[in-house]
C-alpha cells in the first residue's frame, strides 16, 4: 500500500502549468510539514515535494498561496532523468490525489466557505440553525 496523508504550510506560491498539447494542468508545490518532536527546542520540518493534477490542480492554483496550511493526501512516486551536465537525477515527490485547504484568505468580505462552495458548485445548499437544541453542542 502506498498512501501519505500531509498537513502542512505552502513554501511559496503554488506553480501552475499546463502540459504541451493536450493542455492538462499540473502544479506543484513545497509543504513544510512539522515534525511531532522539537530538537534543542527548536520545531524542525520536512519539506517535501508534491505534485497535483487536472481540476484539483488549478483550485490548489487558485485557491491557496504562501503559508496556507493544506492537508495533502495522495501517494509517494519516485523517478528519474539526466539532467543537462549528463548525470541521472532522483526524484522523490507525491502525487496528490486529495487537497484541501484548510485556511482561507478573507479576501471576500468575510466568507470563508465561498471558495469551497464556487469549487464543489456549492449554492444550493440549504443552511441549518444550529441553535442550542442540537445535541452534540
Amino acid at each position: 500500500m502506498n498512501k501519505v496523508v500531509l498537513i502542512g504550510r505552502l513554501t511559496k506560491d503554488p506553480e501552475l502549468k499546463f502540459t504541451p498539447g493536450t493542455g492538462t494542468a499540473v502544479t506543484t508545490f513545497t509543504l513544510a510539514v512539522d515534525r511531532r518532536f522539537k530538537k534543542e527546542g527548536q520545531q524542525q520540518a520536512d519539506f517535501i515535494n508534491v505534485v497535483v493534477w487536472n481540476k484539483t490542480a488549478e483550485y490548489v492554483a487558485n485557491y491557496s498561496g504562501k503559508g496556507k496550511m493544506l492537508a495533502v493526501a495522495g501517494r509517494i512516486e519516485t523517478r528519474s532523468y539526466d539532467a543537462k551536465d549528463g548525470s541521472k537525477r532522483y526524484v522523490t515527490e507525491v502525487v496528490a490525489e486529495e487537497v484541501k485547504v484548510l485556511e482561507w484568505n478573507n479576501s471576500n468580505g468575510g466568507q470563508a466557505g465561498q471558495h469551497n462552495d464556487d469549487y464543489f458548485g456549492g449554492g444550493d445548499m440549504t443552511p441549518i440553525d444550529d441553535g442550542e437544541d442540537m445535541p452534540f453542542n
